[in-house]
């Protein structure tokens, strides 16, 4: 998915809770990189949208190799409340 606001655009990929999180996020991130726009747009910003017992799998991507995709992670806990990671 993504939003506009602005001159900004964010692309999200998101994933609930499942059985095999760990293999499940790895997928999460193949589904991101796959939808990435092959022009550069300097504004654009990408999201993993995951539980938040799924955030150590979500974290096994270095903080370099994220940043350098500009890629942020989101939690979302049991009460649907969402938290963006702070790098």
């Amino acid at each position: 998915m993504a939003a506009r606001r602005g001159p900004e655009t964010l692309y999200a990929e998101a994933k609930g809770r499942t059985a095999a999180i760990g293999l499940d996020v790895d997928t999460l991130y193949g589904q991101l990189l796959r939808r990435m726009p092959i022009a550069d747009q300097p504004i654009a910003r990408f999201a993993l949208v995951v539980p938040n017992v799924a955030l150590a799998a979500a974290e096994r991507v270095p903080i370099r190799v994220r940043e350098m995709l500009r890629i942020d992670i989101y939690t979302v806990d049991q009460s649907n409340l969402v938290v963006k990671l702070n790098a």
